[in-house]
């Protein structure tokens, strides 16, 4: 299969560039990266289409993840183990996404993104400020299982990941927006790796079209982050509910078929 045209690829570039910054404040910007590939490569198979998000996403979360360690200084006791388990779980996940039809999850996901928003939209104070519901070994093995299931959903399909990933460790966890970002973002480097892992031994990135997106999503993942930081954690909730509203609008026009 042949490259895209320029134009096509500069615009590639940009979508890489949002998804990079709306990776970096709240999570999901596959669901806006991986549309922007279905249109710009309507050639490449599911796979190489998966891989190369991937292969983008995962630069900008490289770059966030540094930005946030500097900048809010998250526990890596806890931050470390999830990702290590949903490195595991994003391999595992990637080796079922190579024999599954993507299309068989969007009425899952648009359930859970529907409840995700709805329990963040009502209930104001959510993520204003850390207040743990577990501790000690409790906390850690939790935090473990939600790096793990939610690895495994990356690794398969991968859409509002890191918007799963936040909402979790704010509204089950207890965590404030801004320290749940911090820690997400880690974790979602190691689901990116993990899908990487599967994906590039099997030559399934496209090497151009990935490239240009990794630039766009280093620079959009950098931006993104130190905006969250300054901003704080009421700013990441207002990004967080335009986002997943958004993704919702676009998983419910993609079932009824109105794109």
């Amino acid at each position: 299969m042949s490259d895209p045209g320029v134009e096509v690829i500069a615009l590639l570039g940009l979508a890489g560039f949002l998804a990079g910054w709306i990776d970096a404040v709240v999570g999901g910007g596959g669901l806006v990266q991986l549309p922007a590939l279905l249109l710009g490569v309507p050639g490449a198979t599911p796979a190489q289409i998966l891989a190369t998000n991937k292969f983008g996403s995962i630069w900008g979360t490289a770059t966030s993840s540094v930005t946030y360690y500097r900048r809010v200084k998250p526990d890596l006791r806890t931050a470390l183990p999830m990702a290590g388990v949903a490195y595991v779980g994003a391999v595992v996940g990637a080796l079922i996404g190579l024999h599954i039809p993507k299309a068989a999850f969007y009425p899952i996901i648009l359930v859970l993104l529907i409840a995700v928003g709805a329990y963040t939209l009502f209930k104001p104070s959510l993520g204003e400020a850390t207040a743990l519901r577990f501790s000690g070994r409790r906390h850690s093995v939790f935090a473990m299982l939600t790096g793990f299931v939610i690895g495994v959903y990356d690794g398969a399909l991968g859409p509002g990941t890191g918007s799963f990933m936040v909402f979790a460790l704010v509204g089950l966890m207890g965590y404030a927006f801004l320290e749940a970002s911090a820690k997400a973002k880690i974790a979602n480097f190691a689901t990116n790796l993990g899908a990487l892992t599967v994906f590039i031994p099997g030559g399934h990135v496209m090497w151009v079209v990935g490239g240009v997106m990794a630039v766009a999503n280093l620079l959009g993942g950098y931006v993104g982050a130190r905006t969250a930081v300054a901003k704080g954690s009421g700013f990441v909730r207002v990004v967080f509910i335009v986002v997943v509203g958004s993704f919702i609008i676009r998983i419910a026009g993609d079932l009824l078929g109105a794109w």
